[in-house]
C-alpha cells in the first residue's frame, strides 16, 4: 500500500501531461504518411485517424475500439479499392489465414456447430494485421507505439488509484483499469510494458518511456496476476540479453527490490506461484491433463470451437477444483483441444515466422523500437500464454496483432520511400532517427 501511494504521489505532477503527450503523438500523424509528403486524401486520413482512435481506445472500452477497428478496416479496404492496390500482408499472416481456415473446419465439425461458428467471429480480429501493415509505415509505426504506450500509462495510473484509494487491493478485488476484468488489464499491461522497454533500450528519445515504465511495472504487479508476471519476466529478459548481455541482473534486482517493498497480499501471491498446494496451481495441472484426453479422443478438429466448457465435466480430473472452466489455460493445449493438432501445428508455424522475421528485422539495425517491441510481445505471449489462455482473448489479440505488424509496416514504408527515391534501403550503418 505504501509502496503504491509512494509511486502515485511521485507522479502526481506529471500524470497531467499524459493526455498532451497522447493529443500531440496523435497529431504527429499528419507528418508522418509518405516521408516528406502531405495527405493525400480524406480517406487516407480518416483511416490515420481510425487507427490512432483505435490503438488508444483498445485499452480503455472493447466497444470503442471495436467500432473504430471497423471504421479501419472499412477505410483500409476504401484504399485498395479506390486506389487499385493489391492486396499485400507480412509473411506471418499466411500461417494465421491458414489457421483460421482450419478453425472453420473445427467449427463444422463441432458437436455444436452453430455455436462454434458463432464463436469464430473473433477470426476477422485477423485482419489487423493487413490493416495495420498498410495503414501505419513508415514513421507512422513508431508515432503509433508511442501511442500505445501513453495511452498505457494513463491505464496504469488508474489501476494503481485503484489499489491504493478504492481498495481493489485483494484476490477477490482486484485492479482492473477501464476493461472488464483484471486478466485482460494485466494483460495488455504485459504488452505496453515490452513495448516501454523497448523503447528504453533501443530508441533514441527514451524519457517519455523510462519515465512511465515504473508506473506500468507497479499497476501489473498490483493485479495479483501471475502469468503477466512471468510473462514481463521472459519479455524483459530477452530484450536485455539482445540489448546487452550484461544488463540481465536489472531483472533479479528488481524483482529483489520489489519483493522486499511489497504488502505482504502480494509477496504470497509470488510464492504461490511455486507450491502446488496452491489450489489454483493444481487446478491448471488438472485442465492439461483434461485437454490431453480431448486431444486423443479429437486429435484432427478437436472438440470445436468455444466447446471445451461443455464438454470439460465429461474429461474432468478427480482432482480437479472446479467443477466446469471456461478454457484450460493453456494457449498450445486449448488451441489442440478446440481446434486439433493441425491447427496447432499452423499456430507453431505462425510463432515459428513471426520471431524470425521480427528478430531478422531488428538485428538488421532499422526500426529496432517496433522490431524489440514485438519481440517482447511474442515472448510475453507465449510465456503468460502457458498459464493463461491470453491469444483467445479479444482486447489482447487486438493489442498484440497490431504490435507484431508494426515492424513490418516501417519496413514497408522504407522500402516505398527507396523505390520512389530510386535509391537502396540502408544498412544498419544508416540507421534512421527513432523516436
Amino acid at each position: 500500500m505504501k509502496l503504491s501511494l509512494i509511486i502515485l504521489v511521485s507522479r502526481s505532477r506529471r500524470q497531467a501531461s499524459l493526455a498532451s503527450r497522447l493529443y500531440n503523438a496523435s497529431m504527429s500523424f499528419s507528418a508522418a504518411l509518405a516521408p516528406g509528403a502531405p495527405p493525400r486524401s480524406r480517406l487516407d486520413q480518416a483511416a490515420l485517424l481510425a487507427l490512432v482512435g483505435f490503438v488508444a481506445a483498445l485499452q480503455f472500452s472493447i466497444a470503442i475500439a471495436q467500432i473504430l477497428l471497423t471504421v479501419m478496416l472499412l477505410a483500409w479496404v476504401a484504399l485498395l479499392v479506390t486506389r487499385h492496390e493489391r492486396f499485400s500482408a507480412p509473411r506471418l499472416f499466411w500461417p494465421l489465414a491458414a489457421y483460421a481456415g482450419l478453425t472453420l473446419v473445427s467449427a463444422a465439425c463441432s458437436i455444436e456447430p452453430m455455436v462454434s461458428f458463432i464463436d469464430c467471429k473473433q477470426l476477422v480480429l485477423l485482419l489487423i494485421v493487413p490493416a495495420v501493415y498498410r495503414l501505419a509505415r513508415g514513421q507512422r509505426a513508431l508515432h503509433t507505439l508511442m501511442v500505445i504506450i501513453t495511452v498505457g500509462a494513463i491505464s496504469a495510473a488508474v489501476g494503481i488509484i485503484q489499489y491504493s484509494i478504492l481498495n481493489y487491493n485483494n484476490l477477490g478485488e482486484r485492479p482492473h483499469g477501464t476493461v472488464g476484468h483484471y486478466m485482460t488489464y494485466s494483460g495488455l499491461l504485459m504488452l505496453v510494458i515490452g513495448a516501454a522497454l523497448a523503447h528504453v533500450l533501443f530508441g533514441r528519445k527514451r524519457a517519455w518511456s523510462a519515465l512511465v515504465l515504473p508506473a506500468l511495472l507497479v499497476a501489473v504487479v498490483l493485479t495479483f496476476t501471475r502469468n503477466a508476471w512471468v510473462g514481463v519476466a521472459a519479455a524483459a529478459c530477452v530484450l536485455l540479453v539482445l540489448r546487452n548481455f550484461r544488463l540481465l541482473w536489472v531483472v533479479p534486482l528488481v524483482l529483489a527490490i520489489g519483493v522486499a517493498l511489497a504488502p505482504p497480499r502480494l509477496t504470497n501471491r509470488f510464492y504461490s506461484m511455486f507450491s502446488l498446494q496452491d489450489p489454483t496451481n493444481r487446478d491448471r495441472i488438472a485442465m492439461v491433463q483434461a485437454g490431453m484426453h480431448m486431444i486423443r479422443d479429437h486429435p484432427l478438429t478437436g472438440v470445436g470451437p468455444n466447446m471445451v466448457q461443455v464438454v470439460y465435466p465429461h474429461y474432468r480430473e478427480p482432482d480437479a477444483v472446479d467443477p466446469i472452466v471456461p478454457h484450460l489455460h493453456n494457449v498450445p493445449v486449448q488451441i489442440a483441444a478446440e481446434r486439433g493438432l493441425p491447427a496447432l501445428a499452423v499456430w507453431i508455424w505462425f510463432i515459428v515466422v513471426a520471431l524470425i522475421e521480427v528478430y531478422r528485422r531488428l538485428a538488421s539495425g532499422r526500426d529496432q523500437v517496433v522490431s524489440a517491441a514485438a519481440l517482447a510481445a511474442i515472448v510475453a505471449m507465449l510465456a503468460a500464454g502457458l498459464f493463461e489462455v491470453n491469444f483467445g482473448n479479444s482486447e489482447f489479440l487486438m493489442l498484440f496483432l497490431t504490435l507484431i505488424t508494426l515492424p513490418f509496416a516501417a519496413a514497408a514504408g522504407e522500402q516505398r520511400q527507396a523505390t520512389g527515391s530510386g535509391l537502396q534501403t540502408a544498412g544498419p550503418s544508416g540507421l534512421q532517427p527513432e523516436a
